[in-house]
């Protein structure tokens, strides 16, 4: 249950009816709070309190105050007493509910199975379905006791049943390849290592990941990809239960080794072997998509790159050639009947003429010319090899027929895949609209002897892979087989027609197209008149119309005033806590919140106690979030080895268990925080991005051209008191549009996010346009200001505003919006119910993609929104400031990450995206850590009387729990100088 409740809440969910007065007619004291409070527990939660601390003070105060009785009641009320028990009678009978007996378990654990756990098998879930299913069946849940029997037996009936079907399905020969996996790999000469428990199995090699873009690495892929479909498994295998219970099934796959597969039963091994099988051919087939991608590109930069160092290289510039060129004239005009070497070489030497010879052949020539010579000449000695292994590979598709001459140039690269001429036959008609680019047409085209066109199929195939990459990359040509590059049509919701009603209420929108367009006409308008009415007086802004287009000029942001007891503050948690281990920040965070119990094993049992667990946990978190490494932390503790902490890493700590141990310590912060001095809840949040290097023989890790450097990108969400409720990682390249998306819809905490602080990178038009749609607030911090412009509501009206004439622009195309407006409401349903990664929908959307009809409606959208929004902009100064704190807060954090992921100078030492995800997940669970016992050392502090009265408003505006002075994430450093170094055999000690 949440723990803060306004007014209007507590008068709806907790207040007590007439005829439930009257229950407590006969009741004085404690007893009638308790029962009071039993009432309409039960009534909202559909069970009763199994503790005290499960009833938030808010609620037992508002029911204190209703029933004439003093809040410390509660206290006295006991609720394992022989009056409670009565009392839970009572409601019961009241309610219409009785206990549950044991044909009522068995018919919820026979519920549970057919309709529940193939959907969602997490425990949080399936306790909120088991009470919801209980209150509708008028029956009180069972007690934890045997709550907890019902769930693994519903579970373990499930997993029986479920294997038992999956087995039925397979053929005899999957199931022998399936059997296959768990042997070892054979050896270059067919043979098996003697030993099963050391030798590397089959499954193991299909585990590793594809490493960088490069030929080598691309054929291996399609080796592991034509291993796994030589499974035979069918695609539709798991369509009846939800891909989150597949997942589950993989990960137990990857994590036990061959031994441990190999002593399940044979329906549950192979069912863990089948969702393995079909999960990882679709990542491989993303991988291979992705290296096609990343190789095509290379190929083009690579010549790029050559072809201006030659050129840097050949182009020696000369400096005064007009004066050369008149001594030469003056030489020649002097004695025309002489020799060049007697009359020109005296006045210009022969190597400066050399030098003027090599700058016009340099400059003379065409870049693009060299540069699709180099691509050739690459491509055929090196690449082509590819190709045909690559088309048998992968199978592309489009539901577009503006795209159908690149699906049939593809057709007739497989055609002539074997064949060893340089051109294709006369009869063979080639696809160039939509293939061919004009500058490659001279070089796509050659003329024989005959005086006819040829096609040459090296440049040929060169724009075939080109055109390719650029479909590819907005989903226009998709691949059958893949995950994220998958049919774009299965990234939305297929009920929509028939939910659509409810999937608008949840956004909130009207189910008129028309009406959604007038209240958005009407919002643009009124913005639009208030800022040409008020901005003559706005001394903060101001249009500059002599500049062509009209230029917009904004006053910079005064400085606050400082915060003048700050420093005395940190100064008095050094003095109180001096030194504190981060270790020991986690250690306490864990104990309060239990944020351990998050992780789980990816197996069916754990064999640990948790007190040893959480300990192992605790170290290979913090060897993980500070990149120490595990190694390490095992060496500072002779408790426990390195191949336990290994352990540990390999079954407990996943990315959805980090994921949902960060929800719990933010949630716990936002119910710890005193709103007296961190401010009433809020719901604001600001986002962005920072580099961090890492390893380059991967697929994820790119150059930054911005900061230099190979890495990736880490995406924080930060409210404005430093709580990072989301992060993410992603490549150097990719939509910080999408990364923002994505951490609003799925930060899984109690926050509720209604504004959202990006810089420019973070906004777009179509990101205007789907914030809106999902009903939050895009309020970004632009860097070219001065050139924005203003869209008109409609046309016919010229001098409507005339204030704002010189930065006005055409009119909003209200009915592209009005056509599109369901398809929009779809994408942006796919948004909010998570159908598919956030990037991969709206990947769509791209200037790839520009004639889209949806992207169309979705950027005239867009420009609405951000007309709105820039009308509020430039008149509140008030605006602008609170954008700049938001963002300074995610700066902040960002330099923080330093201090805390402080081993191998804060580079991601790993090739594998996943482990890399788990170093950015413990990074965000160590930094919140020290967030929440920051948060709580910090009111400590201010409890005392002279602290609190001492703070002021700025003061309290500037204080931030993401301080870190009296913080040692190290550990401790002993000198002993009587101990030495064993490096001698008779070294004696210092005396």
């Amino acid at each position: 249950m949440k723990r803060e409740w306004n007014v209007d809440e507590l008068a709806e969910h907790w207040s007590l009816r007439p005829e439930e007065k009257e229950l407590l007619a006969n009741k004085n004291g404690p007893t009638r709070l308790g029962f009071a409070v039993l009432l309409k527990y039960f009534q909202y939660e559909g069970r009763f309190p199994r503790q005290r601390q499960d009833i938030p003070l808010a609620v037992v105060k508002y029911i204190a105050r209703h029933v004439g009785v003093a809040q410390a009641g509660w206290d006295q009320y006991d609720l394992e007493s022989r009056s409670t028990k009565y009392h839970r009678a009572q409601i019961r009978e009241f309610l219409g509910f009785r206990e549950a007996t044991v044909e009522d378990a068995e018919s919820l654990s026979a519920w549970l199975v057919e309709h529940i756990l193939p959907q969602n098998q997490k425990r949080d879930h399936i306790t909120s379905e088991v009470i919801n299913r209980c209150r509708a069946l008028h029956i009180e849940p069972p007690v934890p006791e045997r709550f907890d029997r019902l769930i693994r037996s519903a579970l373990n009936t499930f997993e029986q049943q479920f294997a038992d079907a999956i087995m039925k399905r397979l053929s005899a020969h999957s199931r022998e390849r399936l059997e296959a996996l768990l042997l070892p790999e054979t050896t270059a000469d067919g043979e098996r290592p003697s030993s099963l428990e050391h030798a590397r199995s089959a499954l193991s090699g299909l585990l590793a990941d594809p490493g960088a873009a490069s030929l080598d690495n691309l054929l291996e892929q399609i080796d592991r990809l034509n291993r796994l479909r030589a499974l035979e498994i069918p695609d539709d295998l798991f369509e009846h239960v939800s891909p989150r219970i597949v997942q589950e099934y993989r990960q137990r796959a990857a994590v036990e080794s061959p031994y441990e597969l190999r002593r399940h039963a044979e329906p549950l091994r192979l069912t863990l072997l089948t969702a393995f099988g079909l999960l990882r051919k679709r990542e491989i087939t993303d991988s291979l998509v992705d290296i096609l991608l990343a190789t095509v590109h290379r190929i083009a930069s690579k010549a790029e790159r050559k072809v201006e160092k030659e050129w840097l290289e050949d182009l020696k510039r000369v400096h005064g050639k007009n004066s050369l060129l008149f001594r030469v004239a003056e030489a020649s005009l002097s004695q025309p009947e002489g020799v060049v070497r007697e009359v020109v070489y005296p006045v210009v030497g022969e190597e400066t003429l050399r030098d003027l010879v090599a700058e016009w052949q340099a400059s003379g020539r065409s870049l693009k010319s060299q540069v699709q010579t180099v691509i050739c000449n690459s491509y055929r000695s090196y690449y082509r090899r590819m190709l045909p292994k690559l088309l048998d590979a992968l199978e592309f598709r489009s539901n577009n027929d503006t795209h159908r001459p690149v699906l049939q140039a593809i057709d007739i690269l497989k055609k002539y895949a074997d064949s060893k001429a340089s051109v294709y036959p006369l009869s063979e008609a080639v696809p160039l609209e939509g293939v061919v680019r004009p500058h490659w047409q001279h070089s796509v085209f050659e003329q024989d002897d005959a005086g006819r066109r040829r096609t040459n199929r090296i440049s040929y195939e060169i724009c075939v892979l080109q055109a390719l990459r650029t479909q590819l990359r907005c989903k226009e040509i998709w691949v059958v087989g893949a995950d994220r590059y998958r049919n774009p049509d299965d990234d939305l919701p297929a009920d929509f027609d028939a939910q659509r009603e409810a999937y608008y209420a949840a956004l909130k929108l009207p189910a008129n197209g028309d009406e959604y367009v007038a209240r958005l006409r009407k919002e643009i308008e009124d913005a639009l008149q208030s800022l040409n009415r008020t901005i003559g007086q706005n001394t903060h802004v101001k249009i500059i119309i002599t500049k062509k287009g009209g230029h917009i000029k904004l006053t910079k942001l005064e400085p606050q005033p400082e915060p003048a007891n700050l420093v005395a503050l940190k100064a008095e948690l050094a003095l109180r806590w001096p030194m504190t281990s981060l270790l020991d920040m986690l250690k306490e965070t864990a104990l309060r919140t239990g944020f351990t119990e998050a992780f789980r094993s990816a197996t069916a049992w754990e064999n640990l106690d948790q007190e040893t667990l959480q300990h192992r946990l605790l170290l290979c978190l913090y060897g993980l979030g500070t990149n120490a490494g595990i190694k390490r932390m095992s060496a500072g503790d002779s408790s426990v080895a390195y191949k336990d902490l290994l352990y540990i890493k390999r079954r407990f700590i996943g990315k959805d268990q980090l994921r949902y141990a960060i929800g719990q310590v933010v949630n716990e912060t936002l119910r710890a925080r005193n709103p007296m001095i961190w401010g009433e809840g809020t719901t604001a949040c600001a986002s962005d991005s920072k580099k961090f290097a890492a390893w380059d023989q991967n697929l994820i890790t790119e150059w930054h051209l911005r900061y230099g450097g190979r890495g990736v990108m880490i995406y924080w969400h930060v409210d404005k008191k430093s709580l990072c409720i989301y992060s993410q990682l992603k490549t150097c390249s990719s939509s910080e549009v999408a990364a923002m998306i994505e951490g609003v819809m799925r930060h899984c905490t109690e926050m509720s996010v209604d504004r959202q602080y990006v810089d420019t990178h973070g906004q777009s038009e179509v990101a205007f346009a789907f914030c809106r749609l999902l009903g939050f607030e895009l309020l970004p911090r632009f860097k070219g200001i001065a050139k924005m412009k203003l869209y008109r509501p409609g046309t016919g009206k010229p001098d409507a505003y005339p204030n704002l004439t010189a930065i006005l622009t055409r009119a909003i195309n209200w009915e592209l919006i009005r056509q599109q407006y369901d398809q929009m409401v779809k994408y942006a349903t796919a948004l909010r119910l998570g159908t598919a990664e956030t990037e991969a929908i709206l990947r769509r959307f791209t200037r790839n993609n520009v004639q889209h009809p949806t992207y169309k409606a979705l950027a005239e959208l867009g420009k609405a929104i951000k007309t709105i929004f820039l009308c509020r902009y430039f008149q509140s100064i008030e605006l602008r400031r609170e954008i700049h704190e938001g963002l300074n807060v995610v700066e902040n954090w960002n330099s923080a990450n330093g201090f805390i992921l402080f081993g191998n100078s804060s580079e991601m030492t790993t090739n594998r995206r996943k482990d890399m995800e788990l170093t950015m997940l413990a990074l965000h669970l160590l930094q919140i850590c020290m967030v929440y016992i920051n948060t709580l050392m910090i009111q400590q502090v201010l409890a005392n009387r002279s602290w609190a009265k001492r703070l002021t408003k700025e003061d309290l505006r500037a204080l931030t729990p993401l301080i870190y002075a009296h913080v040692n994430p190290y550990g401790i450093f002993l000198l002993d100088m009587r101990a030495r170094l064993p490096i001698e055999s008779n070294y004696k000690a210092v005396a």
